[in-house]
């Protein structure tokens, strides 16, 4: 129960801070001539955000103590205490909106600065910190008057506990006296308040102060004339009172009541007559019904000696069935068995019948499943591949370059290579790089073992166009010169290259298929033989087992 208050509370606190926030909006919102400065918006938005907790507990801000030690960015860098009204600076330091404005009214004509770290403090860059307000109300304190009092509330609650629960709290005294402590009151109550003779005289003596919880005051009686239609309840006292003064109307109340019941009497009479005749009627009906008896009586007598004869039949009759029922209950023992085998049947049938209908459910059940699951295996087979073109697209985005140039490092070149020489993967391809920000799209191979004729023996590399976005704002076929590179990682700068100009009659430098991963790869099947990637005086291509090629398209004449 106190979460669900404790949370309420949060979100009316938070509801509040919204709207508060709302009406510095509208007033910070730039208006005529006539709008007042924005650092006045921001003081008077900042005041209206001072919650009344806040504000009351303003008093005992430095003699808080906090169940678990106090962060040290709750800490207001001016006063030392909790921050109450916590205001932001550009900074990123927090103050109490309190000593801010003290701050500001004390500075120098040339502004106030953060007493931590010396910048400057503006109205344009302070704000009310919301949510470092919200965590410091949650926080858990003792109360003020401990260790007397030892209850420990969150901050935001501690105003309502030293007013309303903590048992040192202050209690209003009548005639204009200055509040006295609940304890005391309660001590000075039990010690020294007077014994009283009751006046409704209920027992010897009572505290003054219980004389209002006497019974004879408290409790709720009726008039004794209640049942005449007297609806007077009160005290014991003021009904003796009250019957002792109203008798003239009590009077009345019971002539009102003998005059009804007289009347009643008086319509009872009249019932009784018209009975009295319904009586003498039905005695005249009756006479005439024994009349009309008595042929009946002397017809039943007749009856009777039927009767009698058919009692003697049926005497006879319970003798023949009774010499059948004896050979049919020795025919039922006879069957006894086989009824018994039929009773048996009958139940495992019944098994057989459920055992049926639940597979024919868990069929039906099966058969739904079976569905669902193709369902579901399409959706899988769908979202696989948008995943893999996603990743594709991620790798592109990766290492996309558009200034003509590839960097590309091939690292675990010994397993690779072997790899390779197992038929397995039989090339390498880069990610996608770009002549231009909307240029041609183009992609490195290599082939560690070679290719082609120099398979075995060279190590190949190529390059190949690809299907790009702005394909249909370039010029084809491709005519740039393109420069294939074996860095040297040595230092000496020995690197291998290689150019090509693109013949405009082959169709690899033709405009790439949409549909298709690419033209024929276009390059050198033997670059480099595989004997001077071995380190060498002058170069040293492999190092860390990792390879660098560099593939650079001279683009000029193209747009940038």
């Amino acid at each position: 129960m106190f979460k669900i208050h404790f949370f309420k509370n949060v979100v009316f606190s938070i509801t509040r801070v919204i709207s508060s926030a709302r009406a510095c909006a509208r007033m910070a919102t730039p208006r005529p001539e006539s709008g007042p400065p924005p650092g006045d918006v921001a003081r008077r938005c900042a005041e209206s955000a001072m919650s009344s907790w806040e504000s009351a507990l303003t008093s005992v801000q430095h003699s808080l103590k906090f169940v678990s030690p106090l962060r040290e960015e709750f800490v207001c860098p001016v006063c030392g205490g909790v921050v109450l009204n916590p205001q932001q600076n550009s900074c990123g330091h927090i103050f109490c909106f309190l000593c801010l404005r003290a701050l500001r009214e004390s500075s120098p004509a040339s502004g106030p600065v953060c007493p931590v770290d010396g910048a400057a403090i503006t109205p344009a860059g302070v704000f009310q910190d919301n949510c470092c307000k919200r965590e410091i109300s949650g926080l858990e304190v003792y109360c003020v008057n401990f260790p007397a009092c030892a209850s420990v509330v969150t901050l935001r609650r501690l105003q309502e506990h030293l007013a309303d629960t903590c048992p040192l709290r202050g209690e209003p005294r009548p005639h204009r006296q200055p509040p006295q402590r609940l304890t005391f009151i309660q001590d000075r109550v039990q010690s020294s308040c007077l014994q009283v003779d009751c006046p409704e005289s209920c027992s010897p003596k009572a505290p003054r102060h219980k004389l209002e919880s006497c019974p004879e005051q408290v409790e709720q009686v009726d008039c004794s004339y209640k049942k005449f239609g007297c609806s007077v309840q009160d005290t014991r006292g003021r009904v003796k009172l009250h019957e002792d003064a109203a008798v003239h109307r009590h009077m009345l109340l019971v002539l009102r009541s003998n005059t009804h019941l007289e009347q009643q009497v008086e319509g009872l009479r009249e019932e009784a007559l018209l009975m009295q005749q319904e009586v003498q009627t039905d005695g005249l009906l009756l006479a005439g019904l024994q009349k009309t008896i008595r042929p009946l009586l002397q017809q039943k007598d007749g009856r009777e000696l039927t009767v009698s004869a058919a009692q003697r039949t049926l005497g006879r009759q319970e003798d023949v069935l009774s010499t059948v029922r004896l050979d049919v209950q020795q025919v039922s023992r006879g069957l006894g068995a086989g009824l018994q085998e039929l009773e048996e049947l009958r139940k495992s049938v019944d098994a057989v019948i459920q055992e049926v209908s639940a597979a024919e459910a868990l069929r039906r059940h099966l058969g739904t499943l079976e569905e669902d699951l193709k369902q579901h295996s399409g959706l899988l087979d769908l979202h696989a591949a948008q995943l893999g073109g996603n990743e594709r697209h991620l790798r592109e985005l990766g290492g996309a370059s558009f200034d003509g140039r590839l960097i590309w490092k091939i690292d675990d070149f010994t397993n690779r290579r072997e790899a390779e020489v197992r038929g397995r993967p039989p090339c390498l391809s880069s990610v996608p790089f770009h002549a231009g920000t909307c240029g041609y799209k183009l992609a490195s191979r290599v082939y560690l073992n070679g290719d082609g004729e120099g398979r075995g023996t060279h190590l190949s590399l190529y390059v190949v166009l690809m299907p790009g976005d702005f394909d249909a704002l370039l010029p084809w076929p491709f005519r740039q010169t393109v420069s294939l590179s074996l860095l040297d990682q040595s230092g000496a700068a020995n690197h291998r290259s290689l150019s090509f100009r693109p013949d405009p009659s082959s169709k690899s430098f033709g405009r790439p298929a949409a549909e298709s991963a690419g033209n024929v790869a276009v390059g050198f099947s033997c670059f480099l033989p595989l004997g001077e990637l071995e380190p060498r005086h002058n170069a040293e291509y492999v190092k860390d087992d990792a390879l660098f090629v560099k593939v650079k398209v001279d683009t000029a004449g193209l747009d940038p």
